[in-house]
């Protein structure tokens, strides 16, 4: 079946449970994984959940991947190949293909049930941000019988991501690549593979190898995050660039930004002060909660982080909830909303510093990780925006508002 390059051989040989495997591009991470989940399947009793966050129908998506893998390695004829499997006909054993999230929902329930999983591969990782549903699926990789492993394989993407949060950060262990210095895994249950496509220069064209040196020389930090797979403090082509740590200064009036879980998405409550002679927003993220919250519990968790009378800008998709809150004692209002309202916001929000409280994780977290999906037509993507969104509504209120008799000292109501 061919050679195993040196660096992947741990995949072979490590007895721990978790793999990150990360390298910038060209450098084999998934022709590898697939070799390995392959070979894997010449074991009996090996089940192999293979998934990516997002995925199309396997059968147009990653089966044909993986059709080639088994052509490379000679082995296509010992396979059965169906639309969502390809299970080895000498052993049984078998690999499974399916998205986290696909068009019909979140498949965490349905992907957590499935018996016999000995091995599960998550691909592209970096489009995965659900840590919940990553935990739900791991606890139940369990077979007693067999070594299990999660494996995890990423282009890195920042440093906010909760892979690198969970078993890279504070981490003093680095390798150094063509003089870049990268950070790799010190825990001892991690078996982290990280590669460059230094190893893999008889794959590459010529071509590809010359934008690669060019963009070493014209694009040192690109170069260091594409090539050579860094890790960025904040994705490429963030939105907001303005951002620092600080305390919130309660001497400015301020209100409340609130945004409301639907599904798996999180309900929040952001405090917000905008100090206009300084051109400042200040920050504070008070709950971010990925529970199920009904207007109850909403209403109670409010009552917590606020004090009496204090004013919550609301999510306007959801009046009925408002209408609940307000009658039961909160002092909210919805947002206002209209064409270009979004861009609107975070065109005002570029032209001030965001400070951002020092346990603000979450909205840390989004803010170095919100892009453009289309940036002409001033569109971001729809992600990571849960507590950007109540950012939003309470600074585009607080500016209007600047002028309004309204406004006092530490509240605005």
């Amino acid at each position: 079946m061919g050679e195993v390059n040196e660096i992947y051989k741990p995949l072979y040989t490590s007895k721990n449970r978790y793999y990150l495997i990360t390298g910038g591009r060209g450098s084999l991470k998934s022709s590898t994984i697939h070799d390995f989940v392959v070979r894997l399947t010449y074991e009996q009793g090996e089940g192999v959940l293979f998934t990516r966050y997002t995925m199309t129908s396997a059968e147009k998506s990653i089966i044909p991947e993986f059709l080639l893998t088994l052509d490379r390695l000679g082995v296509a004829s010992a396979f059965e190949i169906t639309k969502t499997k390809i299970v080895n006909k000498l052993t049984g054993s078998f690999i499974l293909f399916s998205g986290i999230k696909t068009s019909s929902g979140d498949q965490t329930a349905n992907l957590k049930s499935i018996s016999g999983i000995t091995c599960w591969v998550i691909e592209e990782g970096e489009d995965y941000t659900d840590e919940k549903s990553f935990d739900t699926i791991d606890d139940s990789i369990r077979t007693i019988s067999k070594q299990n492993r999660v494996i995890w394989i990423q282009n890195p993407s920042t440093r906010e991501h909760f892979i690198y949060k969970r078993w890279l950060e504070n981490s003093t262990k680095q390798i150094e690549i063509e003089g870049y210095n990268v950070t790799v895994s010190d825990k001892p249950e991690i078996t982290h593979i990280h590669s460059w496509y230094g190893i893999a220069k008889h794959y590459l064209s010529h071509d590809w190898l010359a934008k690669a040196n060019k963009a070493k020389e014209q694009q040192p930090k690109w170069y260091y995050h594409n090539y050579i797979g860094g890790w960025l403090e904040r994705a490429e082509g963030a939105i907001f660039t303005n951002l620092t740590h600080g305390e919130f200064d309660n001497s400015l009036p301020y209100v409340y930004g609130q945004d409301y879980g639907f599904s798996v998405d999180p309900t929040t409550l952001i405090k917000v002060a905008v100090d206009e002679k300084k051109k400042i927003i200040y920050a504070d993220e008070k709950f971010y909660s990925t529970v199920g919250m009904g207007t109850n519990e909403i209403f109670e968790a409010n009552k917590q982080a606020t004090k009496p009378n204090e004013l919550i800008i609301a999510d306007s998709a959801e009046p009925r909830l408002i209408d609940d809150l307000r009658r039961k004692g909160t002092n909210i209002i919805p947002c206002e909303k209209g064409a270009g309202s979004v861009s609107a916001g975070i065109t005002k929000m570029q032209d001030y510093q965001i400070v951002i409280t020092p346990t603000s994780h979450n909205l840390r977290k989004e803010l170095s990780n919100y892009i453009w999906n289309d940036k002409k037509a001033g569109i971001p993507v729809d992600a990571f925006n849960h507590c950007i969104d109540p950012l939003r509504y309470s600074t585009m209120y607080l500016t209007k508002h600047k002028t309004s008799t309204g406004i006092r000292k530490n509240s605005l109501i």
